[in-house]
């Protein structure tokens, strides 16, 4: 299977993956399918690749693509251009998550790695706070982790190192306040029972 067909015919599935990657470069993230976002991976990062050739054939490409193009391609061709400029490859990422709707369909975050919305950046953090409140040693992982974010992202060490102090803060905060309150979600809604005339 060269691509997923997603239960559509080809132009409202090419519609609905512009429509995604226009939501991604916009918000930096989104949660759909993990089917969806799967599929949508594929073409962001096809102009994120757009975008570091800088042509203007890419430029015009770019263009087709993006549902709002007037605002979507200075972005494009500006920030995301400069932040991904030594990264080789693997703009993005996708997170599997608990299923977001009722039919229970396998959901997943997609985002732009080292963005302002990068999950696996917080997520270090959030572990390094735990690290040192807890006074363990880094392992194996964590440190693996902790080199993957800082890589390819400027003044990553800076960053990570500021973004875990306001996660020990965090932390410090939540022990004081106590154990947290549990939301109890329902997966479906509740059923209104419909009374015929003459039925009980």
């Amino acid at each position: 299977m060269k691509y997923r067909h997603l239960s559509r015919k080809s132009s409202h599935r090419q519609a609905l993956l512009r429509n995604l990657v226009t939501s991604l470069f916009e918000n930096e993230a989104i949660s759909t399918t993990w089917h969806k976002a799967k599929e949508a991976q594929r073409l962001a990062e096809k102009l994120v690749t757009l975008g570091k050739k800088n042509t203007e054939a890419s430029r015009r490409r770019a263009h087709q693509i993006f549902y709002r193009p007037i605002e979507m391609v200075p972005k494009l061709f500006g920030p995301i251009r400069e932040r991904y400029a030594e990264r080789p490859g693997g703009y993005t990422r996708v997170l599997r998550i608990e299923p977001l709707k009722e039919d229970q369909a396998a959901s997943a975050i997609l985002e732009l790695v080292d963005g302002p919305k990068d999950m696996r950046f917080a997520m270090t953090a959030r572990t390094l706070a735990n690290v040192r409140r807890n006074k363990h040693t880094i392992n194996e992982i964590t440190q693996t982790n902790i080199d993957k974010v800082t890589r390819y992202r400027k003044n990553g060490e800076e960053e990570l190192e500021e973004l875990t102090e306001k996660m020990e803060e965090l932390l410090h905060e939540e022990e004081s306040e106590g154990p947290p309150k549990v939301i109890k979600r329902k997966v479906y809604p509740k059923e209104e029972v419909r009374t015929h005339a003459g039925f009980f």
